[in-house]
């Protein structure tokens, strides 16, 4: 099992983890994430399985619309068309991720964990892009049960998309 940072992991995810991990060794593929309101949670239990932290090659932490440009070339127009937390900027973000890492599969989030004006509560998109295959998108409507749990949430939803692109 894995040694996460938080005993709040419930074990599910950290099986999962564990199990997505273990199917990209085997496959001898890489991950990659792209995310912004998990705020890099993600990529923290993709290194915490011992033996499998070859599978994990990059995360990209792009919180701000300036970052999302600036590291993932998200382009501002599409920013200021769809909003942050949008499908386009999902796929945008997953494919903006794989172009600037050598993984093979990444994951991208985004979305409101949080109460804000900008948007409703717990709206997540998320993109899944694999080399050689089409980027996958999902969107998720967790309500407003708090940003903690919308952020357990999105970890068990970017597993299922982890495990779909690894099949």
């Amino acid at each position: 099992m894995t040694e996460t940072l938080s005993s709040d992991i419930p074990i599910d995810i950290e099986a999962a983890v564990a199990r997505s991990l273990r199917r990209a060794c085997d496959a001898e593929l890489t991950l990659a994430t792209a995310e912004s309101c998990t705020g890099g949670l993600l990529a923290s239990l993709l290194t915490d399985v011992e033996g499998c932290s070859h599978a994990f090659e990059r995360g990209f932490v792009v919180y701000t619309e300036a970052a999302k440009t600036e590291l993932l070339g998200v382009p501002p127009e599409m920013l200021e068309a769809h909003t942050a937390v949008s499908e386009p900027v999902a796929r945008a973000m997953a494919e903006g991720a794989l172009a600037q890492s050598r993984a093979d599969i990444v994951l991208a989030v985004t979305g409101y964990a949080g109460p804000t004006e900008e948007g409703e509560e717990g709206l997540v998109h998320f993109a899944c892009a694999r080399r050689g295959r089409a980027t996958i998108h999902c969107e998720a409507h967790y309500g407003a049960v708090g940003r903690g749990a919308v952020r357990i949430e999105c970890l068990r939803t970017a597993l299922e998309m982890i495990e779909e692109r690894l099949d």
